[in-house]
């Protein structure tokens, strides 16, 4: 089974779980934690300079602004 069929199939599974719950204490855990999850989204705990700098390389990437792999690690490759 491949990765994207499994994910899909735990779903499913998940979905079928969770129409058979009636125990509104576990329902409410499970909010909660959704809830947790969507505030926990790492975009909303970066700065704007952070975002700004992120779009500005999402649209050089999409008007081919590119450098090599062997150019960023010339660059970078202390780091690494």
């Amino acid at each position: 089974m491949t990765q994207a069929l499994s994910v899909q199939a735990k779903k499913i599974e998940l979905i079928q779980w969770l129409s058979m719950i009636d125990d509104e204490v576990v329902l409410d855990k499970i909010a909660l934690l959704i809830e947790r999850e969507q505030k926990n989204d790492w975009w909303n705990e970066i700065s704007d300079a952070e975002k700004a700098s992120l779009e500005k390389g999402i649209k050089d990437a999409e008007h081919g602004k590119l450098n090599s792999h062997q150019k960023a690690r010339s660059i970078y490759g202390k780091w690494l």
